[in-house]
């Protein structure tokens, strides 16, 4: 069977014509557009090369060629095409390996009309999602942004910010699952309740969750509920986050950190939209956008066996990469000065400006620590001024000074792990061992210095 009505956006590529037609039906029903069908995976290139579609829909197992291979072919030659591939059996390895390959999503057989209709919307959306940021990416600019008072909060004016704002108002008003990656102190959490803001589901719950704070014994209470007397202290029913987050945004923070054992359970409840409360048989269903944060590469977790592929398929719909501030010299200074103005505010000071050796010390300084550290550091200076101009001798100590800037002629510039490696030291001796005080300088969890110690061999004598 060959069909392809003029400019459709969407091609369905099956051997079996009643399915095809069938396809056909659902969508039309459904007020979208006709498809293209096609029974012979052979001629897709072909196809493709004639017309730009946005979307296809093709079956896995075929004749002369598999689902696979064309999708392979595909994403090679028409990246931004989104893909959707329908399997005869429900595999987990089939399903992961062809998201690997880019697959916006995989359906099994017998295809549910609903689900169907709802992944091919999600699917278009996403490619015109897309293509609306392409028009950002060489020269993107805070001026072009539709809601610029969504992001009073967060001074920006480094060019590589406004891509980040522009991809935050691109992808709010979707349903897509969003990862945010950044270092800690970048503002993960921040930007998460911009997204929530300006969604469609503003109205509704918005509950944040550090993954680092749970282990196995209070995930699944904490997550999923109880009801009365499913344990010793169960007294009364009780609401997980999921259940509390429901109609509205579940942002997962610092996600890398779930413990491996529980990733399956979060996955179960993200692609079935039910879950269990501890202790009771009848299941409830949630309607949760989550979005996540995390400060770690997951694809080295990935590749380690510590963090689920699948799973990572499920919440990277969409990613929005913060840069470090290292990275942001333009919004060093107007930081600063913001930080200044809110605590000498906060503790009736008069300090109005920056001296220079400060401000030349602020635009060399590799701040490990990002946004957060840079309003600690502030935040204990202003304390420690006693003029109207805060100084570098007020802030000093808090900075990792045992780190020179290269000279001329140096031959070993330092890798970003060294700079890491010193600052904790510098910090930690400051903090005089003590890692909840470190944990306070550097404007990150707990968890996060414990890891990072034993990550660079800092003993506590050495600390």
């Amino acid at each position: 069977m060959k069909s392809i009505p003029e400019n459709t956006p969407i091609l369905v590529i099956d051997d079996d014509d009643g399915l095809l037609l069938s396809i056909k039906t659902i969508l039309l029903s459904a007020d979208m557009p006709e498809p293209a069908l096609l029974s012979d995976g052979r001629l897709v290139m072909e196809m493709m090369q004639k017309q730009p579609f946005h979307l296809v829909l093709l079956d896995n197992i075929m004749p002369h060629i598999t689902g696979m291979d064309i999708l392979k072919q595909i994403k090679e030659k028409f990246p931004e095409t989104e893909c959707i591939m329908v399997t005869a059996v429900d595999d987990v390895s089939t399903a992961v390996e062809a998201i690997k390959y880019g697959a916006y999503d995989y359906l099994v057989k017998p295809l549910n009309s609903e689900k169907l209709k709802i992944t091919i919307h999600r699917a278009l959306e996403r490619y015109n999602l897309r293509k609306d940021l392409s028009l950002h990416k060489s020269k993107p600019v805070f001026s072009d942004l539709k809601n610029p008072e969504a992001f009073n909060k967060l001074i920006a004016e480094d060019e590589s910010m406004a891509l980040v704002f522009h991809q935050v108002e691109v992808v709010a008003p979707t349903d897509y699952s969003v990862m945010i990656i950044g270092e800690s102190g970048t503002g993960k959490e921040e930007l998460a309740g911009i997204i929530h803001r300006l969604s469609r589901r503003s109205k509704n719950p918005f509950v944040a969750v550090n993954m680092a704070s749970f282990n196995r014994t209070l995930f699944e209470d904490e997550f999923f509920g109880h009801k009365k007397g499913a344990f010793t202290d169960a007294a009364s029913d009780k609401e997980g986050f999921f259940e509390k987050a429901d109609t509205g945004t579940l942002f997962l923070d610092e996600v890398s950190e779930l413990e491996l054992s529980l990733q399956s359970k979060l996955l179960r409840v993200i692609e079935e939209k039910e879950l269990y409360r501890i202790g009771s048989t009848s299941s409830r269903m949630v309607d949760v956008r989550i979005v996540t944060a995390t400060n770690r590469k997951i694809d080295s977790e990935i590749e380690k066996g510590e963090f689920r592929r699948d799973l990572f398929y499920r919440l990277n719909t969409f990613s929005i990469k913060i840069p470090p501030l290292r990275d942001r010299k333009k919004d060093i200074l107007p930081l600063a000065l913001h930080f200044t103005n809110k605590h000498a505010k906060l503790n009736n000071k008069t300090i109005k400006s920056l001296a220079p050796e400060l401000t030349e010390y602020l635009l060399d300084y590799s701040f490990p620590g990002n946004v957060r550290e840079m309003e600690n550091i502030i935040a204990t200076s202003v304390l420690l001024e006693k003029s109207n101009k805060l100084s570098l001798s007020s802030a000093i100590a808090f900075f990792s000074n045992d780190i020179p800037n290269p000279k001329p002629g140096d031959t070993k510039l330092l890798t970003l792990d060294e700079i890491e490696k010193q600052h904790m030291a510098k910090i930690l001796k400051h903090a005089k061992g003590n890692r909840a005080i470190a944990a306070k300088i550097l404007g990150v969890n707990i968890t996060t210095v414990y890891r990072k110690l034993e990550k660079y061999g800092l003993s506590k004598d050495e600390s």
